[in-house]
């Protein structure tokens, strides 16, 4: 795998976020993104950040752009009506007719994973790749990681968690702070967390995403706007307040 790529996950619609890490992806030379899925949930711009992401390599189906398509299930209230707005913006809200359509299309086309060369891509698991959440504390159920790695010809690429980091199949979780936010792929299995582009919850309110080059992984932290999305977030009445709040405190 000598190309270079880009891994993004759950962007949520957030465009500030989207469109500083885009920036950043494009200043490395980059051309080629993966998007791991959940485009919209959550956030304040869900068609601008549909477009933008029409433009990636690979992009895939995430929970909450299930939601949106179907009937969300297993959601708390504040993301359900979050959905709910979300799909209103998508029918109308006032977006053209024939882009809300394109739109609608791109989403219900998008698959639930990806491989190549050995590297696996989904959004939540191997095992599950729409629903199912691998957390940093899993490590501790070797049942659940055994079964999941058992599935993973080498190399597993996932969001959903909004936690960035490596799980190795000998039950470590390595944080991109205690690596130097670099990570040498080996002959050991793993199974990486890129993080999220639009909604950060490992205390860094910075978005984050992954670099992969040859065998070699780079986390990625870049700066946005934030004051700007909470903004529109307080401004919407069908969004929470806390889906802002939350944002600086990378949460």
């Amino acid at each position: 795998m000598a190309d270079k790529r880009a891994l993004i996950s759950d962007v949520h619609g957030n465009l500030e976020a989207l469109e500083a890490v885009l920036a950043d992806i494009a200043e490395q030379g980059i051309s080629d993104i993966y998007c791991l899925g959940d485009i919209i949930g959550y956030g304040p711009n869900p068609r601008e950040c549909i477009d933008r992401i029409m433009d990636c390599k690979v992009c895939l189906l995430g929970n909450h752009d299930q939601g949106a398509l179907f009937d969300p299930e297993g959601f708390n209230t504040g993301a359900e009506r979050a959905i709910f707005w979300t799909r209103d913006q998508l029918e109308g809200g006032g977006g053209n007719p024939r882009e809300n359509a394109r739109r609608w299309d791109f989403l219900g086309e998008l698959p639930r994973n990806h491989s190549e060369n050995g590297y696996l891509y989904v959004h939540g698991s191997a095992r599950n790749p729409l629903n199912e959440y691998v957390f940093p504390e899993d490590i501790y159920n070797q049942r659940k990681m055994e079964k999941i790695f058992a599935l993973i010809e080498k190399y597993c690429f996932q969001g959903h968690t909004h936690v960035p980091g490596v799980f190795t199949e000998s039950l470590q979780f390595i944080g991109p702070e205690e690596i130097d936010e670099a990570y040498e792929l080996g002959k050991e299995k793993a199974m990486t967390n890129v993080g999220s582009v639009g909604q950060p919850r490992d205390g860094d309110p910075r978005s984050c995403y992954v670099i992969v080059e040859e065998n070699t992984l780079r986390f990625r932290r870049v700066e946005y706007d934030l004051e700007t999305t909470v903004k529109k977030i307080y401004d919407t009445p069908e969004l929470d307040n806390f889906l802002g709040d939350r944002l600086r405190e990378g949460r």
